[in-house]
């Protein structure tokens, strides 16, 4: 059975760069968002390969692959987001983020009620397991890494029985985050304007938030986090900071080499001579390999940014150390 690392994270933490350092691993692969949704104009949407991903090679191969598994796929329409439920019904009941164990039993229950969703979540379960393997086998990985981020895609992940899956929670400062979500194409996304919106250079206006919901959006997503590992046994997860990552990389990707049980002194170094095939997140379309800390956030938000962030989200923040 294909070892899986979910990497689980608020938006915009820092997961595709950690997947990619990850992935730099002649044991671990990484294609990035497994949920492989938001592509935008999939005609233009770039691989990182530098690709359309529509004639990038390696995802030729993998609808190759999972044809020959008996599943058709077609990763501009990949079913892999057990969100995309079929119904209104269904799709109501899934769009609240993950609320506790009794919240969570109450979903359950009221989705067990509709015939669709069961064949959904069987179809689902069935298409991530298939798509995990197949690029487990055409890359020669016994880890691949998953870069999703959400918790309740994680909740049915780790309820697969195809998957073996193991979870590295990701923590980035509050106030870095909120600051992505505010003008995510200016700093959450690729360096050059040209190749941001998946490579079609779109401004990503529509997404920008308020600080207070900026705020709001970074707290619910950890705390959704929470709920999730609060009944995980403590050996299937660990726990990373992102500034970690950036400031003393090798120590940080040796301690998560060798959670995911893989030898830490295999791993490529520059991360950007691997081969990668990665959706997701624009930073995956920059070009140089150096790991540096983003901490624009300091000199970008105002006072009024600040408090506003300190009054919705503050507590948190600094319960994770952030001061």
């Amino acid at each position: 059975m294909t070892k899986l690392a979910y990497i689980l994270a608020a938006s915009h933490s820092g997961s595709t760069l950690l997947a990619m350092l990850l992935g730099a691993h002649p044991d671990t692969c990484t294609v990035g968002e497994l949920k492989a949704t938001n592509l935008g104009d999939v005609d233009r949407y770039l691989c990182s390969c530098g690709a359309p991903i529509r004639r990038c090679a390696f995802w030729t191969r993998v609808h190759v692959e999972m044809e020959r598994r008996g599943i058709p796929f077609d990763i501009a329409d990949a079913r892999t987001d057990v969100r995309a439920a079929p119904t209104p019904y269904t799709r109501r009941l899934l769009k609240p983020l993950h609320r506790g164990r009794f919240l969570e039993c109450l979903r359950d229950a009221g989705l067990a009620l509709s015939p669709a969703w069961r064949t959904h979540l069987t179809q689902t379960q069935q298409r991530n397991a298939a798509l995990v393997d197949t690029v487990a086998a055409i890359t020669g990985a016994r880890v691949v890494i998953d870069s999703s981020k959400v918790a309740l895609r994680l909740k049915y992940l780790l309820r697969n029985p195809g998957l073996d899956v193991r979870v590295i929670r990701l923590i980035r400062d509050g106030r870095a985050v909120a600051l992505t979500y505010m003008d995510p194409a200016r700093f959450a996304d690729a360096s050059d304007p040209s190749r941001r919106g998946g490579g079609t250079g779109r401004a990503r206006e529509d997404e920008r938030l308020s600080p207070a919901d900026a705020a709001y959006e970074w707290r619910r997503s950890n705390e959704e986090a929470e709920q999730v590992l609060a009944g995980l046994d403590g050996g299937r997860w660990t726990q990373v900071r992102y500034e970690d990552v950036c400031t003393d990389t090798g120590n940080t990707l040796g301690r998560l080499f060798a959670f995911l049980g893989v030898d830490p002194d295999r791993a490529e170094r520059d991360f950007r001579r691997v081969e990668h095939h990665v959706i997701g997140n624009g930073m995956r379309l920059d070009l140089t390999s150096e790991v540096r800390l983003d901490d624009r956030w300091r000199s970008m938000l105002t006072a009024e940014d600040l408090r506003t962030f300190a009054q919705v989200a503050g507590d948190l923040n600094r319960r994770y150390g952030y001061v």
